[in-house]
């Protein structure tokens, strides 16, 4: 850089930067939302050639920057994420130049007509979205087999911390990884199993994938309406909150956003150093431990030990009644081709793919680019009714929700009279995700190869107060998070 003053900010400072101290910069005069973008435009320049995190950048990001800092002086800041730049994913709608293409090629040419509920809010609260992050394809909903983080797009999203030997995570791969690295305050991701708190953990940062029903989905490309979600992933438990602030609300166009009783809720609130003392935390071994490495296991262990030294009531060893049932993917399946269709046709005209069918057979017309690992996700949705009147998907549904609920989480919650449930990594995600029950993951340190490793906290619906105290109180005891390098 040649400016001496953001040449010294990108050496000094910007790097593991918070939101609180860019906003406290701003405010002070030290800093202004447009030097802040072009810090971050130059480590995607220079960092993003080697993980391939962000499919394109906002070329509106600096002029939007620019008259938020003329906003700034004129009236004060909207809110603490006013001219602070965020990354979206890129199945989120965002009415600009960018495109919003589920990283497939079917869709590079699709401009969103609106704004998505989610890019609506973050411009309500003076963020500057700076760009959309690459993603697994079809948010993983496409083959069998798939790579996380690879779309036909974007090409291959790699971790930060170890490019050639460390899984990224998916579907939400290039929000994690762009954050990881430094590339932006925070991000936006999307989940409907595990694809916010897979990535988190792969890649040292805090994900929470709300209580569905706490942020409007309009505007999101879906999997199924009964587990998708968008939620933030940022750096620290603080960023976090203060991202999820700005996305919760209620939308007339998403029904379940009436459920919310959090609507007015001040998430930072709940950052509290003692969150952990008194909680009792009930600790999800069997069934889920064995999924992880030897490695991942010890460092989940130790994180239980943590929890016990911060005055947390440990309950080891309790029964989750579902954890080891068959578990299928029926309800995705059945729900993808009506919510995909929907949102299809209302497309800008000039998008010739308008349905699930047209989908497929532009797949097949381009083969060697589109169907590296196949599409038989896609072939098997396609048939399906589409009208969701089959008795095998009201039958998977229903048993989705019984042992998700009733002999899952609230089962083990109510039983052993628990605050929330730890997991290792993000084990649990699809008996939360089935549920639409809001989990936390935080950094809970790296195996000696240096893989960064998390661990979830989960709970009931609209319960994310109590696990986001948990999440900061463990985050603040530990500070395990620690730069990627990136040469």
């Amino acid at each position: 850089m040649e400016n001496p003053k953001l040449k010294k900010y990108l050496n000094e400072w910007i790097e593991e930067a918070t939101i609180t101290q860019m906003q406290e910069k701003m405010t002070n005069g030290e800093l202004t939302s447009k030097e802040l973008v072009m810090l971050y435009l130059h480590r995607i320049s220079v960092y993003d050639k080697k993980i391939h995190s962000i499919i394109e950048v906002n070329p509106d990001a600096l002029h939007i920057a620019a008259a938020l800092d003329t906003e700034r002086k004129e009236s004060g800041p909207r809110s603490a994420l006013h001219g602070i730049p965020i990354l979206i994913k890129d199945n989120i709608d965002s009415a600009d130049k960018m495109h919003t293409s589920a990283g497939s090629l079917a869709l590079k040419d699709s401009i969103a007509l609106k704004d998505s509920y989610v890019a609506e809010q973050l411009r309500k609260a003076g963020a500057v979205i700076l760009g959309k992050t690459n993603m697994t394809e079809w948010a993983n909903f496409m083959a069998i087999g798939m790579k996380s983080g690879y779309s036909s797009r974007g090409g291959q999203v790699l971790n930060p911390y170890g490019p050639d030997k460390f899984i990224v995570g998916g579907s939400s791969s290039g929000s994690g990884a762009a954050v990881a690295a430094n590339l932006a305050a925070a991000a936006i991701g999307t989940e409907t199993s595990g694809s916010i708190l897979n990535p988190a953990c792969q890649n040292s940062l805090v994900g929470i994938k709300p209580t569905v029903g706490l942020i409007s989905r309009k505007g999101i490309i879906p999997i199924a309406h009964t587990q998708d979600t968008a939620g933030p992933m940022a750096r620290t438990v603080m960023d976090a909150a203060i991202l999820l602030n700005a996305l919760t609300g209620k939308d007339e166009d998403d029904a379940i956003t009436r459920t919310n009783p959090l609507m007015e809720k001040d998430f930072t609130e709940h950052l509290r150093k003692n969150g952990l003392k008194g909680k009792r935390i009930g600790i999800a071994s069997e069934g889920f431990i064995e999924q992880v490495s030897e490695e991942k296991q010890k460092i989940y262990h130790d994180a239980v030990a943590i929890l016990e030294a911060a005055g947390a009531e440990v309950i080891e060893q309790i029964e989750i009644p579902s954890a080891k049932v068959k578990w299928s993917y029926d309800v995705l399946t059945y729900e993808f081709k009506p919510d995909l269709n929907a949102y299809l046709r209302n497309l800008h005209p000039s998008v010739p793919i308008r349905t699930l069918k047209d989908l497929i057979q532009f797949n097949k017309d381009n083969e060697e680019q589109m169907l590296k690992f196949g599409q038989a996700v896609l072939v098997e949705s396609e048939a399906t009714s589409g009208l969701l009147t089959e008795s095998e998907y009201v039958s998977a549904l229903e048993f989705d929700q019984y042992h998700s609920t009733e002999r899952g989480i609230d089962y083990a919650l109510e039983t052993y009279q628990l605050d929330a449930i730890l997991f290792p990594s993000e084990e649990g995600s699809h008996i939360s995700g089935k549920a639409g029950y809001p989990s936390v993951a935080v950094p809970a340190g790296y195996t000696p190869q240096g893989e960064p490793v998390g661990i979830t906290f989960a709970g009931t619906a609209y319960s994310e107060p109590q696990l986001i105290e948990a999440a900061y109180a463990f985050e603040q005891l530990t500070k395990f998070r620690k730069a990627p390098f990136l040469g």
